[in-house]
Parts: structure tokens; C-alpha cells; sequence
């Protein structure tokens, strides 16, 4: 049983994201135990001169590392993601290195048609980024469009198309998982890059 989070990317209370990682979760639990993780009680980012991590991203950041996969929920707001995820990634980067060769897999839900597809395409770019070096995994896009009208009373997906594509997503990603597991070599030495790594000394 892979351990994982679903990362809810944005601070919205209603947030179809939010009901997507949690169909997820139920959804999936016979593979993997999925716990949802919000960032909406986040502090705004600041850059302490103490370099102190609010303790609730200390907590944040200890799960992403104890699990073996993060799963990402973005909606998308002006071809980008919410201020409130890059809020998060910011501190979760910050003098600490919890995504640091971490498996990721993105998804994105959206009230219109293109279902986050330019967030998310955003999203690699940050993730890919000297601080934070996740694994995100490459050549996957699951875009949930019209996503007020996409789950029924229960909580689950009403197309299963859709409901088609996210389990071959899903097992590609458990797969990815396990391949990330034996592409370790360089761990510590990207962990000291990413500690070492100052954009004012470039």
C-alpha cells in the first residue's frame, strides 16, 4: 500500500480540486492511502530574516517527505496557478527540502474547458526549480473541465472516460513511484545543490 498526499492547491473552501483528491482518495484506496493536505491557513510568504518556517509548513513539509508520492490539485487562475500554491511551494523551498527528488503527479480541475492545462503547465516549471527538484512525472495531464458539473451527489466523477483516464494515470504514477525509489543515487548530492543554491550569487 503506497503512503501519499493530495496536496489541495488552492485556499478556496469550495474547490472542485479539493473534491477531486478526495474521490481520489476513495477512489484508489485499495492501492494507496491518500491524506489530504490543505494550505489555505498558510502564512503569507515573507522571508523571515531569522529564516524560521511556520510551523505549519514545518508540518506540511515532514508528511511530503515521509510519503512516497505527492499528488497536486491546481485550478487555474489567469493562466496560472492560485497565489495561494505558489504561496505554499515558496515556503515549502524556504531552508527546507521536502520535495526534493519527490515523486509528483499534477492534476487540475476547472470551470471551463480547458481544465487547468496552463497551470499546470506552470506548475512543472516551478516543481522543476533548483529549490524545490521534484520528479514530476512526464507526458501526463489529467485537465477535469466544467468541473462544477463533473461529480454527482456522492462525491464521484460522473464520466467515465474520465474515470478511464485517471486509473491509467494513476497506475503509471504508482509505477513511477517505484521506479523513483531506484534513481536515488544523486540525493545527496542534489540535496546540497539545492542547499548551496543562491539566485544573488548567479
Amino acid at each position: 500500500m503506497k503512503k501519499m498526499i493530495g496536496l489541495v492547491g488552492t485556499n478556496s473552501d469550495n474547490s472542485t480540486n479539493r473534491q477531486l483528491l478526495q474521490f481520489m482518495k476513495e477512489h484508489f484506496k485499495g492501492v494507496a492511502e491518500i491524506e489530504i493536505v490543505e494550505i489555505k491557513e498558510i502564512p503569507l510568504f515573507n522571508k523571515p530574516a531569522d529564516k524560521q518556517v511556520p510551523e505549519i509548513v514545518t508540518e506540511i513539509a515532514k508528511k511530503i517527505e515521509a510519503s512516497e508520492g505527492v499528488i497536486i490539485s491546481t485550478p487555474e487562475y489567469d493562466h496560472t496557478i492560485p497565489a495561494s500554491l505558489m504561496n505554499a511551494l515558496n515556503w515549502l523551498s524556504y531552508h527546507i527540502y521536502p520535495f526534493l527528488d519527490k515523486p509528483v503527479m499534477i492534476t487540475g480541475a476547472s470551470y471551463g474547458t480547458l481544465g487547468s492545462s496552463r497551470a499546470q503547465q506552470h506548475l512543472r516549471q516551478m516543481l522543476d526549480s533548483p529549490e524545490l527538484k521534484a520528479r514530476i512525472m512526464p507526458s501526463s495531464e489529467f485537465l477535469l473541465s466544467h468541473s462544477l458539473q463533473a461529480f454527482d451527489e456522492s462525491g464521484k466523477l460522473k464520466d467515465q472516460v474520465q474515470i478511464e483516464k485517471l486509473n491509467g494515470l494513476f497506475k503509471d504514477f504508482v509505477i513511477f513511484v517505484d521506479i523513483m525509489k531506484q534513481l536515488g543515487n544523486a540525493h545527496e548530492a542534489n540535496k546540497e545543490e539545492a542547499e548551496n543554491f543562491s539566485w544573488e550569487t548567479i
